[in-house]
């Protein structure tokens, strides 16, 4: 994968994507209104994984000097998240490490050939795409710690639906040229129906 406008803080992730919040901004408890998206990563892509880890481990000395007084705090909050212990109930995240990345503007979505997707039913949770992070380091709240800031992202290929909602293609089949509503015998309807 080529990627470009990438720095030691800023990485493209290859993932499939969950709980995408990419076409509507979404209040999560009660804060302000962000696009969002959850990103797995398979352990067994050591080569993302290592990739990954060292962004935020270059976002932490930047913060250091801007953000925590010159040292790294010792119990700081970390985006990359095992999904075996964090989501033990949720068979997708099985297998897999994972990071939570938002923005307050909208991610720009395109397809594999750098397209605008515009359809919000062509690209959502369950699907493999690339997604441009910016790790950065925070402190608020008496919280400091690492966050992903989300980018833009590619759809690379579909992945099984993780909404719930099943697609057209699984109600329907294809009804040819001649095929129209079915014959009913009238005999089987109930009383109020004939």
């Amino acid at each position: 994968m080529a990627e470009k406008n990438t720095t030691a803080t800023k990485v493209i992730v290859p993932c499939r994507i969950s709980y995408a919040n990419i076409w509507e901004p979404k209040s999560i408890n009660g804060g302000d209104e962000k696009y969002s998206v959850s990103c797995l990563i398979p352990k067994s892509d050591k080569a993302t994984l290592l990739k990954v880890h060292k962004a935020i481990e270059a976002a932490k000395e930047d913060a250091k000097g801007r953000k925590w007084g010159g040292k790294i705090p010792a119990n700081l909050k970390l985006p990359l998240r095992d999904g075996d212990i964090d989501r033990p109930d949720d068979e997708n995240y099985a297998g897999h490490m994972f990071f939570n990345a938002s923005s307050k503007d909208a991610p720009q979505i395109v397809d594999r050939k750098v397209q605008p997707i515009l359809d919000p039913m062509e690209c959502g949770s369950g699907d493999y795409c690339n997604v441009s992070v910016n790790f950065y380091g925070f402190a608020a709240s008496g919280n400091r710690g690492v966050a992903a800031g989300l980018g833009n992202i590619q759809k690379v290929r579909d992945g099984e639906r993780l909404s719930g909602k099943a697609n057209a293609a699984a109600d329907f089949s294809d009804l040819g040229e001649d095929e129209g509503f079915m014959e009913v015998d009238e005999s089987e309807l109930p009383d109020f129906l004939q």
